[in-house]
């Protein structure tokens, strides 16, 4: 039974960075595809970028540029390293895994059989 748990959330002021990682057991983060969603208060879940079995990574407009996914295989570990953030980024953010060796931005939370229980990052002043 595979297990993501989320960790590197917390406060930052705009424009700062953070990084948060995700550690899998139970299930390899190798070719297959994994993501990183998030929750912001009083919306919706949605997909913020995800990285294929390929190592190619993909984001969502809003984030292009300002964040990216790693994954270090020898820990089992992916990474969101995000920068230049703002208070629009304040939401729980997620990592999830599919049986899939291709990653989805958008879709359906069933598209990703794993996910973490998130880490709230909050971003202001």
């Amino acid at each position: 039974q595979g297990h993501l748990v989320e960790s590197g959330g917390g406060f930052v002021q705009p424009g700062g960075s953070l990084r948060l990682s995700c550690v899998a057991s139970g299930v390899s983060l190798e070719d297959r595809g994994i993501g990183w969603f998030r929750q912001a208060p009083g919306k919706e879940r949605a997909g913020v970028g995800c990285m294929s079995g390929d190592g190619l990574s993909y984001f969502d407009d809003p984030f292009e540029g300002r964040f990216t996914i790693s994954l270090d295989k020898a820990s089992n570990t992916m990474y969101l390293q995000m920068n230049r953030l703002t208070p629009r980024d304040t939401a729980v953010y997620y990592c999830a895994a599919r049986n899939r060796y291709y990653c989805a931005v958008h879709g359906p939370s069933s598209d990703y059989a794993y996910w973490g229980n998130g880490t709230q990052v909050t971003v202001s002043s």
